[in-house]
């Protein structure tokens, strides 16, 4: 643990001196949603239906902006060797990496989302049912773009490879993310689609982290 913690202090570290890349997801984040009252009117009660949906969609394609570089720039400057040689698991690297990536994207989402609900009219219970249901999926996101970012590593336009193989992956914790809201505002348990995402997590974190590693070595052969 005390290995872990370091590294993800490392991470971090090395997020904060490049805070363009968290700073512009958040940026792009409010202003997806913003857009899209501008486009299809400012009427009360087709921003509320629309409000979990268009949340959710913008979230999950800021978070898509730094994932690219969660191992490029070791990559490029040769710590993924070292990191490999180290006497610390690789699998750990990787989890290091998801926390800060989280950390760093996916809780300064979760932080703003909020005021965006409540410009798009979201009602209270919507409320509270996003932000559970944020809270769950976001980690989803940042465990399984590790996976599509280690695989990447090398390979021309990886922006567009990446889209190509995490979003597919994406579209389950959308689907229960918003269907947890919709649930929330009809007044129905969103027991069910908490679940999902909770076994969606699990099942990503017991993953995530030996594939991407796997993919790491190959990358650094």
């Amino acid at each position: 643990m005390s290995a872990l913690g370091i590294l993800i202090a490392r991470e971090l570290r090395l997020a904060f001196r490049q805070g363009m890349d968290s700073m512009m997801a958040v940026v792009f984040f409010v202003i997806a949603v913003v857009l899209f009252p501008l486009g299809v009117g400012p009427e009360a009660n087709l921003l509320a239906r629309m409000a979990s949906g268009v949340i959710w969609v913008a979230a999950l394609l800021a978070a898509m902006l730094s994932m690219e570089r969660l191992f490029q720039a070791d990559h490029e400057d040769g710590s993924l060797e070292l990191l490999i040689l180290e006497p610390v698991a690789l699998e750990l690297v990787v989890v290091a990496k998801v926390v800060a990536h989280w950390l760093t994207t996916g809780l300064p989402l979760l932080v703003v989302s909020p005021l965006l609900a409540v410009f798009m009219n979201l009602e209270a219970a919507g409320l509270a049912a996003l932000l559970l249901a944020l809270a769950l999926g976001t980690p989803t996101l940042s465990l399984i773009g590790a996976i599509g970012a280690s695989l990447i590593l090398g390979a021309r336009r990886g922006g567009v490879l990446l889209a190509l193989l995490v979003l597919p992956l994406f579209i389950p914790v959308l689907i229960f993310g918003v269907g947890a809201v919709d649930a929330a505002l009809q007044g129905i348990s969103a027991r069910g689609p908490y679940l999902i995402m909770g076994g969606l997590l699990l099942g990503a974190l017991a993953l995530t982290p030996w594939a991407a590693a796997a993919a790491l070595r190959q990358a650094a052969e």
